[in-house]
């Protein structure tokens, strides 16, 4: 079609930057973060809060302005209102961004279990399981420190049996990336006793 020739009513062509959005949102997926400069990355923030506009020019201004994807999204939130076409909008994109990462930095993981001896692991079970009146068979997945990890029923079966599927507690092993596990099964009808296995 010629450059100067009218596209038909209702087949408009798509905005060039539809394009290169999806190709940023491609190479992020396949590539990863590394794969993308910081102003690629703020684009990538932007896109939400200004769907209908080429936010390329905009990315690399306020790069320019403050010098890196990090000081972009921790600059005071009155030096942003100074760049023209910056709305509130995408300035609350933008901080969403520095408090996600604060609270991530700030994180602390829960307190978890430790069951670094026999006793420990013995006293847990009994807890948790020892009077149930149908066998169960449990996993417990630890971190190298012997915390526990996660704590999971995978079959309650009859008074006397319960099935397992190895190939099921590595994957949720792999799953959870736990260094050991427990596998802990009870019997309901000998005096509520409980075999553990370590592996």
């Amino acid at each position: 079609m010629p450059a100067d020739a009218k596209s038909p009513p209702g087949f408009a062509e798509a905005p060039h930057y539809h394009g290169h959005r999806e190709r940023l949102r491609e190479r992020f997926r396949d590539a990863g973060p590394d794969a993308l400069s910081d102003y690629e990355l703020l684009e990538m923030v932007l896109f939400r809060a200004l769907p209908r506009r080429d936010v390329k020019p905009l990315a690399k201004a306020l790069i320019g302005r403050f010098g890196s994807f990090a000081e972009v999204v921790h600059a005071p939130d009155a030096r942003l209102r100074e760049i023209s076409g910056l709305g509130e909008a995408a300035i609350i994109e933008i901080k969403l961004i520095a408090a996600t990462a604060n609270r991530v930095a700030k994180g602390q993981l829960k307190q978890r279990t430790m069951l670094s001896s026999w006793t420990a692991v013995i006293d847990y079970c009994r807890t948790s399981m020892a009077f149930a009146d149908k066998e169960q068979f449990r996993i417990l997945f630890l971190d190298k420190r012997n915390q526990l990890i996660a704590d999971e029923l995978q079959q309650v079966g009859t008074v006397d049996h319960t099935p397992v599927y190895p190939r099921e507690v590595v994957k949720r092993a792999l799953e959870l990336s736990a260094t050991a596990i427990i596998l802990v099964h009870n019997h309901p009808i000998s005096s509520f006793s409980i075999t553990v296995n370590h592996r």
